[in-house]
């Protein structure tokens, strides 16, 4: 194992290998590199080893190789940078992919190379033994040993990508391309055994998906994302399987689809559905289960009518007619009749399983599920209004095969009608998910179920029925066909039949054949207790509906004669009365039932309501007690994350403390304080000791390099004249076996000359008989040429008139479109233009009404203003005229009352710095204009004596003013 100090030094000695041509060897040196622990921390160096390490894997084709270097890689960058994985791989793919073209290029018969069962097995011992004895390899052979092996390299490389990337959620993406890719491998080279492996391998990796639900970076299948990248996986599987023939495959497909919807508890999307039951019908239909193919065609049927909005009417009327033609070819007997209870009880579970698959359930309730059967499906077609969109020879044919009696030519009224749906189907246009309809591969169901109508009818009219008359009834099948057709009914119980090949007849009957047979062969057979024997409870039924038609008819062509009662001249009218009176009663009856009927629906809608209701509640409720409950676990959740990582980030500081600690005693100890250091301090001085390290290590690898440069130039001085006398030495050995070789070469050159002239002049008498031969082989040859140079010449004009007709008719039809779309497209415009003037008339009255409000509002807020002001106005003068008169009293009349409120008023003055109202300051100034000589008068002369009496006259005064 190589050691290197850094890995560029890994990647250029690779690189220096390959150009020497040892690609083995460089190879292995960064496989060591890959798998080392010294190397784990990621770089963009490490992504450049990988892409040179897949080139050389691809190359030399070492899976094994790549498969561990990928595995590798992923633990290193899966937390750093998944996107790296992901460029890998795909080159890793991409290189595979292209030298499997290359070499499937360079092969000339691809269909013998690949003609291999299985790219997973080794060579048989026949193969070997074949390959060692032969002289020469063929063809075929040499196309094998080239093609196959790069196959089976691709075929191994998906599969190892697909086990390195499973069930991670940050590379869903690239797993779901991956399988994608796969699956069109094995679609383009019909790779069926590698196909029912990858489906098995996808499956598995569901499965151990849902086994260990703790794994980290688990994808969640109820992310819409992710649902979405395994359900598109699963559909182009169904798709693939169902296109190589794969059946039982694409069931298993189905059933994996299905799966995976029940654990999430979610339905697809509609255009996912309609891929689901269009291959379902393909699967039904393969395995002749018309019952669940009808099924399966109904709900088709529902989805597109109900989600397609392009669907055009003709392809909704072919989906329709396949629903109906689907549930008509379905056997109208039970064939588990005489099943023992074991096969019973399994076809029930079965039957519920496909139940489920075609309902699409996705919570299955066997108490809920009804039996699927001919007659339920038939109830169906009729009340989801499935026969109003089939066509009218549809119809005809439901209706001749359901409803109508005619035991004599019901076969050829179904005929006409078979014929002409055998004509109809093809490609859906409006319904690419959708299969192509073909109505004409229910063709031979529907002639079989025509024939058994027929038998079953005509055993409810005749007893007995001759060969020849019962073949001519029938022109679908020979007597032999229809004799098989009637032994499977027979044996299901749905006629009853006995034939006399003896007589040529068809007897109908529940007697046993082996009693009629040995009557018949004794020669005496009693009519009378022959019919007694075989009446059936069909024959009387007719009878007595004949019975009772000829009584009417009878009634109708001869009259009762009128009894003349007395009491009929008295009342005259009294069968008028009677009759008015019977339909007034009949009048009411049908009130009162409607009533009630009414009155029953109104109570169940009243219920429903109320159930809905109770419902909706309990759904709210329950969606609430969830939301919260989850927001509780998801503050738990991230509490405990918290917690872990200080937890975690505490150890780690713990553990770089004591691994520093255990340096330190080698070396100089450092001046640690582990309860006061932080982590980041821990970080710095450890990374500061490996930074010193690793520059030891440097130096030391550079000393140790020079000497081993120095150790290996003095080798090789000393080996240089050594490998030189050797080189002379084997230099005159090569000239001498090279002149050896040579005179050998001449004499046998020589002998061959010789034996070629002898051959020659033996082969010279044949030339002229050649010639003769060769013309007359070119003289057939041409002429047969020219006919055939002629009639390709009159089938290519007459492909050239045809295809110029079609041209000239789609041409038109073209221009007609055209014309269409420019005519629907500018009354598009005008009726835009139309709207566009009204949305801009109205925004223009809009804003007109705006600017009249802003208007009237704005004079509003102007008139306030002005009635504010002019109340402000009135409030000072009334306050400027009351101060004056409050001051004369108390300056003049009393003197001494003054002198002593001063102290008072001097008190209660504003000091500096103290905040004074805006009244007060208004009141102080209007004061402030009164007299010198008053204010003098009882001031002291000083300054702030002055102004305490000023405030306390103004104090006085405006107080006298609150009270007047």
């Amino acid at each position: 194992m190589a050691n290197f100090a850094k890995p560029e030094s890994a990647l250029k000695r690779a690189e220096e290998l390959i150009n020497v041509g040892q690609k083995q060897e460089a190879l292995q040196a960064l496989h060591d590199l890959i798998t080392s622990r010294r190397y784990r921390a990621w770089t963009k160096t490490h992504e450049r080893i990988m892409f040179k390490y897949v080139e050389l894997c691809v190359d030399m084709r070492r899976g094994r190789f790549a498969k561990d270097g990928l595995i590798q890689y992923r633990s290193v960058c899966q937390q750093v940078n998944i996107s790296s994985l992901e460029e890998v791989i795909k080159h890793f793919m991409h290189l595979a992919t292209e030298r499997a073209e290359l070499a499937r290029s360079q092969a000339q018969a691809l269909e013998e190379a690949l003609n291999v069962e299985d790219l997973e097995a080794d060579k048989r011992p026949e193969d070997l033994m074949l390959s060692y004895v032969s002289g020469e390899k063929g063809k075929e052979r040499s196309d094998r040993e080239l093609v196959t092996p790069w196959f089976k390299f691709l075929w191994e490389t998906y599969r190892t990508v697909l086990e390195i990337l499973r069930n991670n959620s940050k590379l869903e993406a690239l797993y779901a391309m991956t399988a994608h890719r796969a699956f069109q491998f094995c679609k383009q080279y019909k790779r069926t055994t590698e196909l029912r492996r990858l489906c098995e391998i996808i499956r598995n990796h569901l499965a151990n998906l849902n086994k260990f639900r703790d794994q980290r970076d688990r994808p969640d299948l109820s992310a819409p994302e992710s649902l979405q990248l395994y359900l598109d996986t699963r559909i182009e599987q169904l798709k693939v399987s169902t296109e190589l023939g794969l059946w039982q495959e694409a069931f298993r497909s189905i059933e994996d689809i299905y799966g995976l919807m029940c654990m999430v508890k979610k339905t697809p999307k509609p255009s996912l559905m309609v891929v689901y039951y269009g291959k379902l019908t393909e699967i039904f239909w393969m395995s002749s289960n018309h019952l669940y193919h009808a099924y399966a065609w109904l709900k088709l049927f529902s989805l597109q009518k109900s989600f397609n909005k392009n669907l055009s009417p003709k392809d909704l009327q072919l989906i329709a007619s396949s629903v109906v033609l689907a549930a008509l070819s379905v056997s109208p007997y039970d064939k588990l009749y005489g099943a023992s209870h074991l096969e019973l009880e399994n076809e029930k579970e079965r039957s519920l399983r496909v139940a489920n698959l075609i309902g699409f359930d996705v919570e299955p309730r066997s108490e809920k599920k009804e039996v699927l059967s001919r007659s339920s499906i038939l109830s169906e077609l009729v009340s989801r209004g499935v026969m109003a969109c089939v066509t009218q020879e549809v119809k005809d044919l439901y209706h001749l095969l359901e409803h109508e009696f005619l035991p004599l030519d019901l076969a050829l009224k179904v005929q006409p009608l078979l014929n002409k749906i055998s004509k109809l189907g093809g490609k859906l246009s409006s319904a690419a998910s959708v299969p192509e309809v073909q109505l004409s591969q229910y063709v031979p169901a529907l002639e079989k179920l025509a024939t058994l109508r027929l038998l079953q009818q005509v055993s409810q009219v005749y007893q007995t029925i001759q060969i020849g008359n019962l073949s001519k009834m029938i022109p679908f099948f020979d007597f032999a066909a229809i004799e098989k057709i009637s032994v499977d009914a027979v044996r299901h119980n749905f006629v009853a039949i006995k034939v006399d090949h003896l007589n040529g007849s068809v007897l109908f009957g529940k007697q046993s054949f082996y009693s009629i047979a040995l009557c018949a062969a004794s020669g005496f057979l009693d009519m009378g207790m022959w019919r007694q024997s075989i009446e059936a409870e069909g024959l009387r039924d007719h009878l007595s509906l004949f019975s009772e038609s000829l009584s009417k008819a009878r009634l109708m062509i001869y009259h009762p004669a009128k009894k003349v009662a007395k009491l009929g001249d008295a009342l005259s009218n009294l069968a008028e009365i009677v009759e008015k009176e019977h339909k007034r009663l009949l009048a009411r009856k049908s009130i009162i039932e409607k009533r009630k009927e009414e009155q029953e629906r109104l109570l169940l809608e009243k219920e429903r309501v109320e159930e809905s209701k109770r419902r909706e509640h309990q759904k709210m409720t329950e969606e609430a007690e969830q939301k919260r409950v989850s927001a509780e676990l998801e503050q738990r959740r991230n509490q405990r994350i918290l917690k872990e990582i200080e937890d975690r980030e505490l150890e780690e500081a713990q553990a770089m403390l004591q691994e520093a600690e255990k340096r330190s005693k080698r070396k100089k100890k450092p001046v640690l304080d582990g309860e006061k250091m932080t982590k980041k301090d821990i970080m710095e001085l450890a990374l500061h000791e490996q930074l010193r390290e690793r520059q030891e290590m440097e130096k030391k690898w550079q000393k140790f390099a020079k000497i081993m440069d120095y150790l290996e130039r003095a080798k090789r001085e000393e080996a240089a004249p050594l490998i030189e006398s050797v080189f002379q030495r084997h230099l005159a050995k090569e000239a001498t076996l090279h002149e050896r070789e040579q005179q050998q070469e001449i004499e046998l050159s020589r002998q061959r000359h010789a034996g070629d002239l002898v051959e020659k002049r033996r082969l010279g008498r044949m030339l002229e008989n050649e010639r003769i031969f060769q013309e007359r082989v070119v003289s057939c040859r041409e002429a047969e040429f020219n006919s055939l140079k002629q009639e390709r010449q009159e089938r290519i004009n007459q492909i050239i008139q045809t295809r110029k007709q079609d041209r000239d008719t789609r041409r038109k039809l073209i221009f007609f479109l055209r014309k269409e779309e420019e005519q629907q497209k500018r009354l598009q415009e005008e009726e835009d233009a139309r709207k566009h003037e009204e949305a801009e008339k109205q925004k223009r009255e809009e804003a007109d009404r705006k600017a009249k409000l802003d208007a009237i509002a704005e004079k509003q807020r102007q008139r306030e203003l002005e009635l504010e002001e002019k109340k402000r106005l009135e409030r000072e003068e009334v306050l400027g005229k009351s101060m004056p008169m409050s001051l004369e009293p108390s300056t003049i009349g009393r003197p001494s009352e003054a002198g002593a409120t001063a102290p008072a008023a001097t008190a209660a003055a504003p000091t500096p710095g103290k905040f004074v109202p805006r009244f007060r300051r208004e009141k102080i100034d209007v004061a402030g204009q009164a007299p010198p000589p008053e204010t003098d008068r009882w001031s002291s002369g000083g300054r702030r004596d002055e102004r305490n009496s000023f405030g306390g006259g103004s104090r006085t005064s405006w107080s006298s003013s609150r009270r007047n």
